[in-house]
């Protein structure tokens, strides 16, 4: 069976297993998948690292575009995400539904895990600034480098978990509290691409009519994206 290599963000690792799954099942080909931050693959890329098809933010594949790494007649958005707060199955939930109520769960943490690179963490990063409470946040914040911040959670070094709330929901012993108020931030769309160099051009551009497919839909909600 031939099969193709995906580079994807972390953001839809939780649906893609059952992708995969599906899409082989109904004849596609076998799917090879490394994950990763789209910074950390954006480095990865430029530095020569092979891929059939990338998801990336949609910034990240307009890079890619625009460097000519991918073909832009296979561009297509395949989701977006809200970046959302979890805590520790069993635990209080703060309340996080308007501005000032997650001002104050903020300041009131003894740690906020959070992610350095990621879409999510840049975001977070910028609202606790806008917030006026970064240098609060940020004297006790657990900064991940790369990963899924709710896995702080389980360890006891962070209260709450600060990341896509598709990737808070790929830690098991977790809970949603629930996305950031949706007027203080924009949802991540995720974006998908065949590279230019590419050998398995026809099976890569079958794997991305299918995630626009009402089968991928529901797979990709039950993830916690929204197609």
């Amino acid at each position: 069976m031939e099969s193709i290599r995906v580079l994807s963000t972390l953001a839809v690792k939780g649906a893609f297993a059952e992708l995969a799954a599906r899409f082989q099942a109904a004849g596609g080909a076998r799917i090879e998948a490394d994950f990763a931050p789209t910074l950390a693959l954006l480095d990865r890329l430029r530095r020569g690292e092979a891929a059939d098809v990338v998801i990336l933010t949609r910034e990240g594949l307009s890079e890619m575009l625009g460097e000519h790494r991918v073909a832009a007649v296979s561009y297509v958005d395949i989701a977006r995400s809200w970046v959302g707060i979890a805590v520790k199955a069993g635990r209080a939930h703060p309340d996080i539904s308007t501005e000032a109520a997650l001002r104050t769960a903020l300041v009131r943490a003894r740690a906020v895990a959070y992610s350095r690179i990621g879409a999510s963490g840049i975001l977070f990063a910028e609202l606790i600034a806008r917030l006026g409470i970064a240098h609060l946040v940020d004297a006790h914040a657990v900064v991940v480098p790369s990963g899924l911040t709710a896995e702080r959670l389980l360890t006891d070094e962070a209260d709450l978990a600060v990341q896509q709330i598709s990737e808070l929901k790929q830690v098991a012993g977790v809970e949603i509290v629930g996305p950031i108020p949706r007027e203080l931030q924009v949802p991540a769309v995720f974006s998908a691409g065949c590279m230019l160099a590419t050998e398995n051009v026809v099976p890569a551009e079958r794997f991305l009519k299918f995630l626009r497919s009402g089968e991928a839909i529901s797979v990709l909600r039950e993830a916690g994206l929204e197609p």
